[in-house]
């Protein structure tokens, strides 16, 4: 998927302008196979305008409170698997290097699951996905559909054909059960 970034700000008079306006590539790791992931704005703090627009620093994929990310990320069809003489060691620490802190919220015994000290708007732009919850409960979403999701444990799974592609906004909270060390 082709994406493109706008970003405004203000110049020294406090007008409005277009800081940048390109393309974003997508960040591709061997573990997640065809998944894609458009890192494409984030902050760790609250925001304070006026400002040049630049790019505020974050440093993992999911926000502390305070903070926020946006982006994108695809689901493609499930059966897909990774190649046999994968090196799982190198996956593991290219997975992270791309996608800081990412890998740590993926629970080990059930592949895809989660949680996460976020609230999440989540937008299905192309496709159709399941949204798996505790208990192996699915909701079924297509284009158009949306989630708001509250700090649930849950995982993106497509049974479909095509690709899914979903639109993300992260925000981030306090949580009981994530540690603070893992946020």
């Amino acid at each position: 998927m082709r994406v493109r970034r706008v970003v405004t700000g203000h110049d020294a008079r406090g007008k409005a302008v277009v800081v940048n306006d390109s393309p974003v590539e997508p960040v591709t790791a061997t573990l997640t196979g065809e998944s894609e992931f458009h890192v494409l704005w984030g902050a760790d703090s609250v925001r304070h305008f006026p400002d040049d627009g630049s790019p505020p620093p974050h440093v993992s994929y999911f926000p502390p409170v305070g903070g926020f990310r946006f982006g994108l990320f695809s689901v493609p069809p499930e059966g897909r698997s990774l190649p046999a003489d994968l090196d799982l060691e190198s996956a593991l620490a290219e997975f992270d290097a791309k996608l800081p802190g990412l890998a740590s919220h993926i629970e080990p015994d059930a592949p895809g699951m989660h949680t996460t000290a976020t609230i999440d708007y989540e937008v299905v732009l192309e496709g159709e996905v399941w949204l798996e919850l505790d208990d192996g409960v699915e909701v079924h979403l297509r284009a158009g559909d949306t989630v708001v999701q509250n700090g649930t444990r849950h995982a993106w799974r497509n049974h479909g054909s095509e690709t899914a592609r979903l639109a993300v906004v992260l925000i981030g909270a306090d949580h009981d059960q994530v540690p603070p060390s893992a946020r």
